[in-house]
C-alpha cells in the first residue's frame, strides 16, 4: 500500500535522525576508547564517526528541504536536495578516507605499543550493534520511500559495518601480538571506505544528471501504457528522478478521429495503469493523433 505524504516524511525525519543519533554516540564513544589506547584503527574509527555526524546533520537539513512542496520557482519539487546531500556525503567520506591511510602509514613507519585494548574491543563490540539496528531501519525507510539521501547514508554506515569490523579484527590480532595489524587494518579501512565515497557519488550525478529509471523499468511502463484499451501504441517515454518522485513522460498514439474529451481520459488511464504500479511515478501524456491531417507531413 502506498505512503501517504504525511507517512512519507515520518519515515525521512525518523531515519535521519536515527542516523545523527548513532554517530554521535559513536563519536563519544570511539573518542574515549582511541585517549585510553592510543591505536590508529580506532583513530580510523573515531574520524569516520566525527565526519558521519556531520555528513548525517547535513543530511538531517537536505532532507527536510527536500520534503518542502513544489513552489513557483521549483515546479518539480526539491527533492533534487537529496542527492546533493549525497553528494556532500561522498566528500566527507573520501576526506576521511585520506585522513585515516595517512595517521595508518605513520604508524607503520612509527609502531607504537596500544594500551586499553579491552575498551577498543567493548567500543567496537557496541558500534557494530547500532550500526546493525541503524542499517535494518533504514533498509526499511528505503524500501517503503526510495529515498535517494538514505540510501547514500545507508551505504555510507554499511562500509561502517566493514570498518568497525576490521577495527575489532586489528584490536584482537594486536592483543595477541600480531605486529603492525593495527595499522595494516588501517590501510584496509581507508581504502575501502574511498571506494565507498566513490559509489555514493557515482549514484547522486546519476540523480543530477537526470539519468533514465532502469530499462526494465522503463520497459514494464511502456507495456502498462501500451495494454490500455483504446491505445494504438506508446513512444518517446522519457523518465528521471528527483528524490523519492520519479517523474515519466510520454507520447500516447490515440486514433486521430476521437474526441477530445475521449482521447483525455484514455490519455489518463494510460497515466494511471503506470502509477498503480509505480506509486512514485508522476506521469505527463501527451496524446498524438494517428491518421491525422498534417501528422506525416510533420514527421518527414
Amino acid at each position: 500500500m502506498p505512503l501517504t505524504s504525511r507517512e512519507h516524511a515520518r519515515l525521512l525525519r525518523q531515519a535521519t535522525l536515527a542516523s545523527l543519533t548513532v554517530a554521535c554516540v559513536l563519536v563519544l564513544a570511539k573518542g574515549v576508547a582511541w585517549w585510553l589506547s592510543g591505536a590508529v584503527s580506532l583513530l580510523a574509527g573515531l574520524t569516520d564517526s566525527l565526519l558521519d555526524a556531520v555528513a548525517s546533520f547535513l543530511n538531517l537539513l537536505a532532507v527536510r528541504y527536500a520534503l518542502r512542496p513544489a513552489d513557483d520557482d521549483h515546479r518539480y519539487g526539491h527533492g533534487k536536495a537529496e542527492a546533493l546531500a549525497a553528494m556532500a556525503q561522498s566528500l566527507f567520506i573520501a576526506g576521511s578516507a585520506v585522513l585515516i591511510g595517512i595517521q595508518a602509514f605513520e604508524r607503520l613507519r612509527r609502531p607504537q605499543p596500544l594500551e586499553a585494548t579491552e575498551v577498543g574491543i567493548a567500543v567496537m563490540l557496541l558500534a557494530l550493534a547500532l550500526t546493525v539496528v541503524l542499517l535494518l531501519f533504514q533498509r526499511r525507510v528505503i524500501r517503503l520511500t526510495g529515498s535517494t539521501a538514505i540510501r547514500a547514508d545507508s551505504l555510507h554506515y554499511r562500509s561502517d559495518l566493514l570498518l568497525n569490523g576490521s577495527i575489532l579484527v586489528a584490536l584482537l590480532l594486536t592483543g595477541f601480538g600480531v605486529a603492525h595489524a593495527d595499522a595494516l587494518f588501517g590501510l584496509g579501512i581507508a581504502a575501502y571506505i574511498l571506494w565507498s565515497a566513490v559509489s555514493i557519488a557515482r549514484e547522486a550525478v546519476s540523480v543530477l544528471m537526470d539519468e533514465e529509471l532502469p530499462t526494465d523499468v522503463g520497459t514494464r511502463m511502456h507495456e502498462l501504457a501500451s495494454a490500455v484499451p483504446g491505445v494504438l501504441g506508446v513512444h518517446d517515454l522519457r523518465t528521471r528522478v528527483s528524490g523519492s518522485r520519479w517523474f515519466v513522460q510520454m507520447h500516447v498514439e490515440l486514433p486521430g478521429d476521437m474526441p477530445l474529451v475521449t482521447a483525455h481520459a484514455l490519455g489518463q488511464r494510460a497515466a494511471e495503469a503506470i502509477h498503480k504500479v509505480y506509486p512514485r511515478a508522476e506521469v505527463l501524456v501527451h496524446t498524438d493523433p494517428v491518421g491525422a491531417p498534417g501528422r506525416a507531413a510533420r514527421e518527414n
